[in-house]
């Protein structure tokens, strides 16, 4: 089964093409990281995914067929986009009160043991939390819904090292322990190297490579997941731009 399957998918805004004739198959059961330069469509082809874009050409399903954004998709997703939304003026347990009363699925339980474990104060506001908090807090939101498919738009961009690598742990470990498929977009390529299977390279809003991370090293000399998708973003940029 494919957990995002794309064909022909475009998403234009205006006369210029975010995405553009993008042909996709992400299997289930990996953690695929989606990668490429600033303005290359990682968050167009992530809303698209999830249902908070429209396309403007082909079509994209998750899950094993579902129509992106349909009731039966949304169920299954949870998505946690670019620095981490919260309100910042509700508590912890807030916080959680109003997700778990806005999803049919969502075990509440989990969240708490978690966040106690993590240290997180469910009587502080969102906004008090630093940096790393505040993605734990998203991050068990998100997995405390219980999803096949965890989306993630840059989680760790903001974070410093310690933060970004106990972030990528909780991931790696939903994904290993509950089967949980990942999705996520990243500029840290050395941390998506750690906890990786599966390589989507995006440039200029085409799909350049796509594959079994270990399977592509081999095929490419064992060089990095950095090294391989420097490489090919080199290779496939326009002459009159090198």
């Amino acid at each position: 089964m494919n957990v995002v399957e794309a064909s022909g998918l475009g998403k234009r805004y205006g006369a210029t093409w975010a995405l553009r004739e993008c042909m996709l198959e992400i299997p289930a059961g990996r953690v695929a990281a989606l990668v490429g330069p600033n303005g290359a469509g990682k968050s167009t082809l992530l809303n698209l995914a999830v249902g908070l874009s429209v396309p403007s050409a082909g079509e994209v399903t998750v899950l094993g067929g579902r129509l992106a954004g349909s009731p039966a998709a949304l169920d299954g997703i949870a998505f946690v986009a670019q620095d981490t939304p919260l309100y910042k003026n509700l508590t912890v347990a807030d916080m959680i009160y109003v997700t778990r009363n806005l999803n049919r699925r969502f075990d509440q339980p989990y969240a708490q043991a978690r966040l106690d474990e993590l240290g997180i104060p469910l009587k502080r506001k969102a906004g008090k939390l630093s940096g790393g908090q505040q993605a734990q807090l998203a991050l068990t939101l998100a997995l405390a819904r219980r999803p096949r498919l965890l989306v993630l738009d840059e989680p760790v961009a903001m974070l410093d090292p310690i933060a970004r690598h106990d972030f990528m742990a909780t991931v790696l470990a939903a994904a290993s322990a509950d089967g949980v498929s990942v999705l996520l977009s990243s500029h840290v390529l050395t941390e998506l190297e750690r906890v990786a299977g599966y390589l989507v390279l995006l440039s200029r809003g085409q799909v350049l490579l796509a594959g079994d991370v270990g399977e592509l090293l081999a095929t490419h000399g064992r060089a990095s997941l950095e090294e391989l998708a420097l490489r090919y973003l080199r290779e496939n940029l326009p002459a009159a731009t090198r």
